[in-house]
């Protein structure tokens, strides 16, 4: 290990540059930088740092230490390793490396129709294909003149090194006993012992480096992919993978195929709301309710108990106009798309996918080795040990007894968890019930109508459903973040085995609170307001015994209501999420970094600029999957209520692709390259979604729209197939004196024009014989239709969409045949090669044996290339 003096250090680091991403020779290339602080009580820190420097160097890795004089802060030492070439082969030999050995030579059609119209879209081709296409095979250190080797030093790219380097220093031991050797960077950054390690970026972003040896990927992968103005661009996904490898890349890949195909289901969801939009004149129920002759003459009965006067039907006109905008037929056949589009999402990612495995040499990939490792954490904590039949070796490991205790203790904090978010989402309600009668007593001069524009329609339910769903959300960003700590702090304490495990117990954790969180408030709307409430003499009260009535629908039913809602959750969600992903790693870093920006920038070095950035965390990707994943149950579990919803979601994700390639190029360190060769637990979560969306949007059309009592009046009870006379159909008799005490309303709360003498009946939105029958009270026949047709319908829908469903996904072939023919393409000519250069070495062998025997091999064409034979064998 070397180190420099201040004053000679000074100069190389003002000759160097400050982008410079080599030792000072300016030859040797650094693959990682490793930082510390030198504590002044450290000594177990210096040591254990001795000793793992030590063995890095016996393990091949070259080191050069920057000395903290040097550095911005005068704190700082950094150690940069470099990876020789005998290192490099030697460990790509080991992790089984694909690399180039001979051009692709099938040809490659992509005759797509009217090409031209898409070239405002696309990118220059060094910067979408910044390599040339070759056939790959795994590296083989003994056969290296086998593979297109030009030059050593640029063979493998930055990431391929430092995702070697990165294994190296997760295995490389810093204290070794006859009890136990301990070993590991991420160890060392939990102890203390470093502050951080990372790879760096190759240039700054906003210029190129000065070195013609630089290949400055992060300053194109600005200019062309991280600007927001570039938002119509196709994304460079070959240059994201080879800066930031293949896991970050498919990432981005997905995020980019979703944000394309929700194109299509935006387009199709907004001619679905126009339609509702443009047939407002054929809307004959909200023209009754509007009507002075019918709505006006319909008197209705309170809505909640003491505080809420009879009211007209008419006071409802702009809501049911409102509501006739997302319940109309387009819905049931929106529902019934969304249904199909989630189908063709999945498959057509699966073709995708196969394609970018095939492209990105992910084809024969097994999950890394890396990702199968021991956590240092459970190496740390498992003191028991036991022999590995594997390996032969004593490894920790955790006692069946205490593991059943984790396990029992996680599940009852999730369960306690999910129980709290529960007992919030009966709290807002309780504050609806609550609520609503304030407003509806505030409310039954129409004092609202003096405010400008929306004045006229705010109403007691609008009013009580807004404040609701913005007290809902804020609870459920609170919940989240709390939430967010305790889920990582009950998977820490489970201590799984290795990180895949890790990341998938943390998965199933967040994803199952996330779900209630996010959707409990909308699943309470759709399928649950005004299912529950009784009848006027009867009502049922929120647990029978509280004062809190159960809420009703507006007549023109909850759908409305689970729009408002919808859209105040998932926008607040979508604007909150994306402020918080830009804005707060760039206030960290502006003041991480605001001595350093008083230098001159020739001291500024390009390990001390990547410093101050953020470090992006080995769950960094999770947290951007996390957050598609709920806006995809957004669009999808309650789509019917809100056919705008993947226009807003499309909208979104144009920000976010961008918003994250900025983050990524500008605000965070540089991650260490992995390999993935899918999304990994989150394609079988959006399955799950996908299954689920087709029964709950089957739901909402039945119970939550007004669509079905339609149909069955219109066809059943209708004289002339019309909707005249639908209103007043819908709505129960009820004798104003069965109202009891506690029921009445109380003296000033009805409106003037309500004279008790004269009217002696109001309605209400049920289906029920009316006071005086010899069924009083109790359902008619025709609400008993209803509920048949409603089933009827959900059993047709889910058997329609799911048929569809399966044929498609039978139809489309997840891997495309192209790929199948390039695969076994590749295949035999990595056999092919072998073979030839086998027996070309055998003949080397044969002919430096002349000796032993003077025969010439012999290789016999009838029988298998992959066995050679030789007279002389």
């Amino acid at each position: 290990m070397t180190s420099s003096s201040g004053s000679a250090g000074e100069v190389d680091k003002r000759q160097q540059g400050k982008d410079s991403v080599f030792f000072r020779d300016g030859k040797k290339r650094i693959d990682f930088i490793l930082s510390y602080v030198d504590d002044r009580d450290g000594e177990r820190k210096q040591e254990r740092r001795r000793e793992y420097e030590a063995n890095l160097q016996k393990a091949g890795l070259e080191l050069e230490t920057e000395d903290k004089s040097e550095s911005d802060d005068r704190k700082t030492y950094f150690v940069k390793i470099h990876a020789p070439w005998e290192v490099l082969a030697t460990y790509a030999d080991v992790l089984k490396i694909k690399v180039p050995f001979k051009a692709n030579d099938i040809p490659v059609h992509q005759d797509i129709p009217m090409d031209w119209l898409f070239t405002p879209f696309r990118l220059p081709d060094h910067i979408m294909n910044p390599e040339p296409d070759y056939f790959t095979s795994p590296f083989n250190k003994g056969k290296i003149d086998f593979f297109l080797i030009d030059d050593k030093d640029t063979f493998f790219p930055p990431s391929v090194r430092n995702r070697i380097v990165y294994y190296i220093l997760a295995r490389c031991p810093y204290y070794k006993s006859d009890r136990e050797d301990k070993k590991g960077i991420k160890r060392l950054l939990n102890n203390g012992t470093y502050g951080s390690a990372f790879p760096l970026h190759d240039s700054r972003y906003w210029k190129p480096s000065r070195d013609s040896n630089s290949e400055s990927e992060r300053f194109n992968l600005y200019t062309h992919w991280a600007r927001f103005f570039s938002f119509f661009k196709e994304q460079p996904l070959n240059l994201i993978r080879k800066y930031y490898g293949e896991k970050i890349g498919i990432y981005f890949a997905w995020l980019g195929f979703y944000t394309e195909m929700l194109f299509f289901a935006a387009v199709v969801g907004l001619i679905c709301f126009l339609y509702g939009l443009f047939t407002f004149d054929d809307n004959v129920w909200s023209k009754e309710i509007c009507s002075e002759e019918i709505g006006g003459n319909i008197i209705m009965c309170p809505l909640c108990d003491k505080k809420c006067g009879y009211w007209k039907l008419s006071s409802t006109c702009n809501s049911s106009w409102q509501s006739h905008m997302f319940d109309n037929v387009g819905t049931v056949f929106f529902a019934i798309f969304m249904g199909i589009w989630v189908t063709l999402f999945l498959e057509f990612w699966k073709r995708r996918q196969a394609r970018l495995e095939y492209e990105w040499d992910l084809v024969d990939f097994e999950e890394e080795q890396q990702q199968l490792q021991l956590r240092p954490e459970y190496e740390t904590k498992c003191t028991s040990r036991r022999l590995n039949r594997v390996t032969q070796e004593m490894e920790p490991y955790l006692p069946i007894t205490s593991q059943c205790a984790r396990t029992f203790l996680s599940g009852a904090t999730v369960i306690f968890w999910i129980s709290l978010i529960i007992a919030c989402i009966i709290g807002v309600i309780a504050y609806r019930l609550a609520v609503y009668a304030a407003f509806a007593s505030i409310m039954k001069d129409s004092p609202t109508n003096n405010i400008h524009v929306v004045g006229s329609l705010i109403t007691p339910q609008l009013a009580t459903s807004v404040t609701a769903s913005c007290i809902n959300f804020v609870i459920i960003m609170i919940l989240n973040l709390m939430y967010e700590r305790v889920a990582i702090w009950i998977t820490d304490m489970e201590i799984p085995k290795t990180h895949l495990e890790y990341e998938n117990k943390l998965t199933v954790k967040m994803f199952l609170f996330q779900f209630v969180n996010y959707y409990s408030s909308c699943f309470y709307v759709a399928f649950f307001k005004g299912k529950f409430v009784g009848y006027p003499g009867d009502y049922i009260y929120m647990f029978g015994w509280s004062k809190l009535r159960n809420e009703e629908c507006d007549p023109g039913g909850c759908l409305i209501e689970l729009t408002t809602q919808l859209v105040i959750v998932m926008s607040g969600k979508q604007v909150w999420g994306n402020v918080q992903e830009a804005l707060v790693p760039w206030v960290m870093n502006w003041w991480g970094s605001r001595k350093a920006r008083n230098h001159p920038e020739s001291c500024y070095s390009r390990w001390e600029q990547d410093h101050d950035l953020q470090n992006f965390g080995h769950l960094g990707l999770f947290y951007e999957y996390l957050e598609m994943v709920i806006q995809f149950g957004f669009i999808t579990l309650f789509v019917a209520s809100f056919p705008l919803a993947p226009l807003l979601a499309l909208l979104n994700n144009i920000i976010e692709v961008r918003v994250d390639a900025w983050k990524f190029t500008t605000q965070f360190r540089r991650p260490v390259a992995s390999k993935a060769h899918s999304i990994g637990a989150w394609q079988e979560i959006l399955n799950g979604v996908a299954v689920l969306s087709v029964v709950t949007n089957a739901f909402i059309v039945a119970f939550t729209s007004d669509m079905i009592p339609r149909l069955v009046y219109m066809y059943a009870y209708s004289n002339d197939l019309s909707m005249k006379g639908y209103i007043s159909n819908s709505l129960s008799v009820f004798n104003i004196s069965g109202f009891s005490d506690d029921n009445r309303p109380e003296d000033g709360e009805s409106p003037e024009w309500f004279n008790s003498s004269v009217i002696t009946t109001c309605r209400y939105r049920d289906y029920r014989y009316p006071s005086g029958h010899e069924k009083q009270y109790s359902h008619t026949m025709q609400f008993w239709h209803i509920l048949a047709a409603k089933l009827a319908f959900i059993i047709i829908m889910e058997h329609v969409v799911f048929m569809v469903k399966f044929f498609v996904a039978w139809m489309i072939p997840d891997v495309p045949s192209e790929v199948k023919a390039r695969i076994k393409r590749e295949r035999y000519l990595i056999q092919e090669y072998l073979h030839n250069y086998e027996v070309e070495k055998l003949k080397i062998q044969l002919s430096q044996r002349n000796e032993d025997c003077c025969c010439t091999p012999v290789i016999y064409p009838d029988i298998s290339r992959h066995v050679v034979l030789s007279q002389c064998l």
